[in-house]
């Protein structure tokens, strides 16, 4: 009789045992962590974008197909400062006042709460290594943890013997190969502590932010990345002599501005630019691969959100430009990929895995997208959108246009089909994405666009805040 009893009430032990499980199983699933991973100066030079032909980041790449990869993303401002200020507050630089780089975006928000902050006050650890702030201006009151430390959060990279070899003479505008292995390089002891922080059980939800420096200048790396992209058969970008023509006088000021293009052109250095700058990507492109293997091999593989972006574009000669600061299209495009473990409440039909979305999105919308998926209280007062819905339906259509900021008063809209730009003396440019992909040809003086340019005009910020106070320091 006893053996009889015995044994249900043991099924009902494990039963009850099991549930429990479930239950905390659930519970940690409904605060997943987050991983976050910034990469600094990267365009749309990756395999999944298309980019260009000889770009090599099939880690990257393999992150995008479990992933929903938003193809007509942009930064909320071309430079690393107010891109990366207006994304990790929320704040568009037109409410902030923080344009550009020499500006302290902390003392023009002082109440503000950042993203990490925000987990913080939520029950996560967070924690991070490498660039996520403009180097300048760190943040330590986002952060429970920071390496290598709070106020240095980037580690030093070795130099070559022999800087400025590409003759230009204008500093860290340069590329050359170091000779110190790729275990020297800042960008790998990041990924290093990051997968080390993946590897270990926590106790709270984690927050956890990954800064990939490169391929920001100097692109100074070991040289099997080089080697990778013999300099005889390097590919230039497509350009269109004459591109300056039909632009505005102030965007041909922004296209030639520092003179770049003209160095690198007399100086015969092209190719070695495109060179430098394939090679630091791939080597970047190494380092995410090493964060999502530790990823996976973690016990946080099936409950972590990966969120992987980059600051803002990057011209490599196009309409006579380099570097970013601009509001075209090179300036402007990031590459933005969120994965979404299965099981989550605010994606109760499951992930989508290896699909892309056309809508527009920005920058400014990974805030809230990630206070929905990890269901935190919301904040009312942040620029962006969810995307939530387009993880849910990528094919989701949403009649949206969104706004790059360059400086006051200066903006460019975007949505599925045209880049309209305004600069703050009223000059324009338009430009059909079905028609002309490179912005070859500025239609802002045709009559007959004249509704599109009323559209998107409408887009157009109302407010725009004078300039944050510049650091007295530069």
């Amino acid at each position: 009789m006893n053996s009889i009893i015995k044994y249900p009430t043991l099924a009902r032990v494990i039963c009850c045992l099991m549930l429990v499980g479930q239950l905390t199983i659930r519970a940690d699933i409904d605060r997943p962590n987050v991983l976050f991973i910034a990469i600094d100066d990267l365009n749309d030079w990756i395999g999944v974008l298309g980019g260009h032909p000889q770009a090599k980041t099939p880690n990257i790449d393999r992150l995008a197909e479990r992933s929903v990869l938003f193809a007509n993303a942009h930064c909320a401002a071309p430079a690393c400062n107010p891109s990366r200020a207006a994304l990790m507050t929320g704040i568009a630089p037109n409410l902030s006042g923080v344009y550009h780089n020499p500006q302290p975006w902390r003392p023009a928000m002082p109440d503000v709460i950042t993203i990490p902050q925000h987990f913080t006050a939520n029950g996560y650890w967070s924690a991070g290594s490498g660039k996520i702030y403009h180097g300048r201006y760190p943040d330590p009151a986002s952060w429970d943890r920071y390496y290598p430390h709070q106020l240095e959060n980037k580690f030093a990279d070795p130099v070559p013997p022999e800087r400025n070899v590409n003759g230009l003479g204008k500093g860290n505008f340069d590329w050359s190969p170091v000779v110190e292995p790729t275990t020297e390089m800042g960008d790998y002891k990041t990924a290093k502590w990051i997968a080390k922080q993946l590897g270990k059980e926590h106790e709270k939800p984690f927050f956890l932010a990954c800064g990939i420096f490169r391929p920001h200048l100097p692109w100074y790396v070991p040289q099997k990345y080089f080697d990778q992209f013999p300099l005889d058969v390097i590919q230039l970008p497509k350009v269109l002599e004459n591109d300056l023509d039909d632009l505005p006088a102030v965007a041909i000021k922004v296209a030639r501005g520092g003179g770049d293009h003209a160095a690198v052109v007399k100086g015969d250095q092209w190719k070695q630019a495109v060179q430098g700058y394939l090679a630091s990507i791939a080597f970047a492109d190494e380092q995410v691969g090493r964060v999502i293997d530790a990823l996976d091999a973690s016990p946080h593989k099936k409950d972590t959100v990966i969120v992987l972006w980059t600051d803002h574009g990057w011209h490599l000669g196009e309409k006579e430009h380099w570097r970013k600061f601009a509001l075209w299209h090179r300036s402007t495009r990031t590459p933005l990929m969120i994965s979404v473990p299965e099981g989550i409440p605010a994606m109760p039909d499951g992930s989508v895995k290896g699909r892309q979305s056309m809508q527009p999105a920005s920058l400014l919308d990974i805030y809230p997208t990630l206070i929905e998926l990890c269901g935190l209280p919301p904040k009312t007062e942040l620029s962006g959108t969810s995307l939530v819905p387009l993880l849910r339906n990528p094919e989701l259509k949403t009649d949206r246009a969104i706004v790059t900021t360059n400086g006051r008063n200066n903006h460019a809209i975007r949505d599925t089909r045209w880049r309209y730009i305004r600069y703050s003396d009223g000059s324009e440019e338009l430009y059909d994405h079905n028609a002309d992909p490179n912005e070859w040809t500025n239609l802002a003086g045709s009559p007959e666009y004249a509704s599109a340019i009323a559209r998107l005009s409408k887009w157009l910020p109302q407010t725009n805040v004078p300039d944050a106070k510049k650091d007295q320091n530069l």
